[in-house]
């Protein structure tokens, strides 16, 4: 076996490929992508040229975060999702959140009766309906989720196809709706609409974790993912991944969790991992096999994203809201809490970054279970 398949290697590059992408994330150009896509970027990159393995070679450490890693990545950051505290964003970007998230529902539908993907996809088309509405609702967690579930992490093509079309679209709307608020001001001025000042508390930057955190941390983790398999072993109809978002979003709120200090450090690092695996889906032998798979793929997202956009922006536009609040709430939809807290920092609205985060947080909670119904309603 060659040293670079071996295990203990692939996972400190996995590791060090986080904390570079956390540093370029620092710099101007860095923040307006986000840690999460250039962690992508930068493992396809490391693959592609022969510093990791992709993982269309099946390497057993990819195969551990798919099972494992993920699933406990996502549960551990759902424990600091507080959905009582999401009231405190303010009424305008919480509506623009919905909106928004309406309007990516109203561009899978749009898109499906136009592509009409399952001719080319085939059975799994659904599926990847499901991914896309989860990850434009509330980012890359729902997307993952999705995936999962419906094992569609197992056919590498067309896992590392949707992983590959989702950011070709996904990164260039960021660069979009970071540029649209400025011009669209200027077109149809828009009063400023503060969110409630006093009770949004400051950006969780730093964590102090104790070994009775990790503890708990882990401890709940990988009990909630027992009992989620043992339930979807019993109740088959049941996906493992609705489980154990739902137990992680009941624990979120008792008084008890809210005092464990490390959920979101240890989630949001563990995602990052998972992302940097599917940064090694894409790989360009295997893309450049894909033919008329890339295209339908394509067009389905342009739709989609094209739709949103119009929808959200739209109704911002007839209710008058802030261009500012539109964009940050597009962002929570499309990104998530991370490129909804770098839009409101790129756009210079501190009193956004709070706001930003949580509604981000409600699309963490929400995008997965929407994801699942439009799955099974157009399966």
């Amino acid at each position: 076996m060659s040293w670079i398949q071996d295990p203990i290697y692939v996972s400190g590059m996995l590791c060090f490929a986080v904390l570079i992408s956390f540093w370029l994330s620092k710099n101007k150009i860095g923040r307006s992508l986000g840690t999460p896509i250039i962690v992508i970027i930068l493992c396809g990159i490391l693959a592609n040229i022969g510093i990791i393995p992709t993982a269309t070679s099946g390497h057993p450490i990819y195969t551990a975060v798919f099972v494992y890693i993920a699933p406990m990545g996502i549960f551990i950051a759902l424990l600091d999702v507080d959905l009582k505290s999401v009231k405190s964003a303010g009424f305008p970007i919480l509506l623009m959140f919905g909106i928004g998230a309406l309007g990516t529902i109203i561009g899978v539908l749009v898109a499906w009766f136009v592509v009409n993907p399952a001719v080319k996809i085939g059975p799994l088309a659904n599926a990847i309906a499901g991914m896309y509405t989860g990850t434009y609702i509330g980012g890359s967690i729902n997307f993952n989720a999705v995936a999962l579930s419906y094992q569609i992490n197992e056919n590498a093509d067309l896992f590392a196809a949707t992983t590959v079309v989702d950011n070709l679209i996904g990164t260039p709307w960021i660069v979009i709706t970071l540029l649209l608020p400025k011009y669209l001001q200027k077109l149809f001025p828009h009063k400023k609409l503060l969110p409630p000042n006093g009770e949004l508390g400051e950006i969780k930057t730093q964590e102090s974790i104790s070994i009775a955190s990790l503890a708990t941390i882990f401890g709940l983790a990988f009990i909630a993912m027992a009992l989620s398999k043992a339930l979807s072993h019993f109740y088959p109809a049941i996906p493992e991944i609705i489980t154990l978002t739902t137990i992680a979003l009941v624990m979120a709120q008792m008084p008890m969790i809210k005092k464990v200090r490390g959920t979101h450090t240890i989630g949001f690092f563990l995602i990052l991992i998972f992302l940097g695996v599917i940064g090694t889906l894409c790989d360009l032998n295997t893309l450049a096999g894909l033919g008329s798979l890339a295209g339908p793929l394509i067009l389905f997202v342009g739709i989609l994203v094209l739709v949103h956009g119009l929808v959200i922006y739209g109704l911002g536009a007839i209710l008058k809201i802030d261009w500012d609040i539109v964009t940050v709430a597009s962002q929570a939809n499309v990104g998530g809490n991370t490129t909804a807290l770098a839009a409101a920092e790129s756009l210079n609205r501190p009193d956004l970054l709070i706001p930003g985060i949580l509604v981000g947080s409600l699309g963490n909670a929400l995008g997965t279970y929407a994801g699942f119904f439009i799955a099974g309603v157009l399966g």
